[in-house]
């Protein structure tokens, strides 16, 4: 798919589990294990699903999945399979980490920006030498002193050797270029920036944790990992609206099935449409 002057590339960076009553919030398990099956310890499967942009003079990574820092135990709680890596994964369509121009990153929970730094030679340092990374600065500061709620979402390890590098711009606004802006939300953690992607007749939304999965258009699912639950339904309610209104094609970073969907209108009120396993 071509938007603008970018080609967009799927890029998978793994999987991981986590449990489902935590992923839906209030919603009962007999309705949400409909579409997202749990193990035998009741965690449902997300994909890392990142998204590349290509230009003539820029490639841009759109976040960093999980990474491949974890030790055993965590490997185990979390059910992690990076057996498709980001390196892996950017091979396979043509490119490596050093083509990298720029990263944009959602919000830096570890599940989004874990592949943004690496150990080499006993040393933290960032995955993409010749990357620039893009956050909010309010997420930023917000990871760099998180509630002890969230605390165990925000690694240091993953952002701030981009920060001790120089590598890391901190955003106030939501321009980019002329094809990419953000839409910046404050439900699940405070200053998420959703990826606009948009030449003024096509328009895909890099939706990051605003919905996770296909299931969670539904209003009422909400994870209850979000900060501010309330707020995450007022954005939903906004967004949704206008990707039907205006046609958009929201890109998913987690469902383990569908990268993206349209959407119409039923008597359930806003629902999927067209699904899509890949951006071709």
């Amino acid at each position: 798919m071509k938007i603008g002057k970018y080609q967009l590339h799927t890029i998978h960076s793994g999987y991981i589990g986590l449990d489902g009553g935590a992923m839906f919030g209030i919603i009962p398990k007999p309705l949400w294990e409909k579409t997202n099956p749990a193990d035998e310890v009741n965690r449902v499967t997300l994909s890392t699903r990142n998204l590349l942009l290509v230009s003539d003079s820029r490639k841009i990574l759109i976040d960093t999945g999980l990474g491949t820092k974890w030790d055993e135990k965590s490997r185990n709680i979390y059910r992690i399979d990076d057996n498709l890596s980001l390196e892996k994964s950017l091979s396979q369509k043509g490119f490596s980490v050093d083509q990298i121009t720029d990263v944009i990153l959602t919000h830096l929970h570890f599940d989004h920006t874990g592949g943004s730094t690496k150990i080499e030679n006993d040393k933290l340092i960032p995955t993409f030498p010749n990357a620039k990374y893009y956050v909010q600065k309010q997420n930023f500061d917000w990871a760099m002193n998180p509630s002890d709620r969230d605390r165990g979402s925000y690694l240091k390890e993953n952002f701030e050797p981009l920060a001790k590098e120089g590598v890391i711009n901190l955003l106030t606004d939501n321009e980019f270029d002329d094809n990419i802006s953000f839409e910046i939300i404050n439900g699940h953690t405070f200053g998420q920036q959703m990826v606009k992607i948009s030449d003024g007749t096509n328009t895909v939304l890099y939706c990051a944790d605003l919905l996770p999965f296909v299931s969670h258009i539904r209003l009422p699912y909400i994870m209850a990992y979000d900060l501010q639950p309330l707020v995450t339904l007022s954005e939903k309610k906004k967004y949704l609206r206008q990707a039907l209104d205006e046609n958009w094609l929201l890109y998913f970073g987690h469902d383990p099935e569908y990268a993206a969907v349209t959407l119409k209108h039923s008597e359930k009120g806003i629902v999927q449409d067209k699904v899509f396993f890949d951006l071709i």
